[in-house]
């Protein structure tokens, strides 16, 4: 196995965890509702779900970036091309 093959498990790893905490917190935040929990209480969670999507996202695109800078010089295209290409998912996020 290379050493890529082993970052990639990790950080999948690292993915497949946050976003099961993210659904803990999503349910968490629907029983808040239930039990007419405070509206601020509820957007504290909210936020701090929000910013955990945020780091998978952030998480996904570096690994994104590393994917089509390596594949794209292997196959010869220019850089300028491959940062266009990964620029369009990237605004897709934000």
């Amino acid at each position: 196995m290379g050493k890529d093959r082993i970052y990639r498990q990790e950080v999948q790893g690292d993915l497949l965890a946050r976003l099961k905490r993210i659904e803990g917190q999503v349910r968490g935040v629907s029983r808040m509702i239930q039990e007419q929990r405070s509206c601020g209480e509820v957007v504290i969670q909210l936020a701090a779900i929000k910013a955990a999507i945020s780091q998978v996202a952030m998480t996904t695109l570096a690994c994104h970036l590393a994917d089509e800078l390596t594949e794209g010089l292997a196959e010869g295209k220019e850089l300028k091309d491959i940062m266009a290409d990964f620029m369009q998912i990237f605004r897709k996020f934000t």
